[in-house]
């Protein structure tokens, strides 16, 4: 049997344990840190009076207490800092860019891009080079917007 869960690394309270409480404890910080994930900002150094409960993405080149810990979270709880490294699949508020991101493939990336852009688009249908917007649909709606329009329409079955 391990001595902590697959995917928080949350501690066990294993037999014959003393002090269990510590643990347990341990395991209820990691979970406070980790769910509703919010990152306070991205720093290479930790700040002087860090607020209890925040928590913080660490740069590419940390310096004191957090030195060696690149790329990991830290979330001062309970007087000290606790470090934890992002998995697949976790997702954080990033409160100075008001995004939400997901890590995948090593790295954090929004959920929501600011401004997409698109190539082409295909609705019920598959668009091409020529034919970037292809509609299939037996109804659409074009606002005019500016000083012209140029539409396809093929009418077969």
């Amino acid at each position: 049997m391990a001595d902590a869960t697959p995917n928080l690394t949350l501690p066990f309270i294993l037999p014959s344990q003393s002090q269990k409480h510590v643990t347990h404890n341990e395991a209820l910080l990691t979970l406070d840190a980790l769910v509703h994930l919010t990152v306070t900002a991205k720093r290479s150094e930790p700040p002087a009076s860090p607020q209890n409960g925040t928590a913080y993405l660490v740069g590419p080149q940390p310096s004191g207490s957090w030195a060696g810990k690149q790329y990991q979270v830290a979330a001062w709880q309970d007087g000290s800092w606790t470090f934890l490294q992002p998995r697949e699949g976790w997702r954080a508020w990033f409160v100075d860019e008001l995004a939400l991101k997901v890590f995948s493939d090593g790295e954090w990336r929004s959920i929501v891009p600011g401004a997409p852009v698109f190539e082409s688009v295909g609705i019920a249908s598959t668009a091409d080079g020529t034919n970037r917007l292809a509609l299939s649909s037996p109804a659409s709606l074009f606002n005019h917007a500016g000083a012209g329009h140029q539409l396809k329409i093929n009418k077969q079955d």
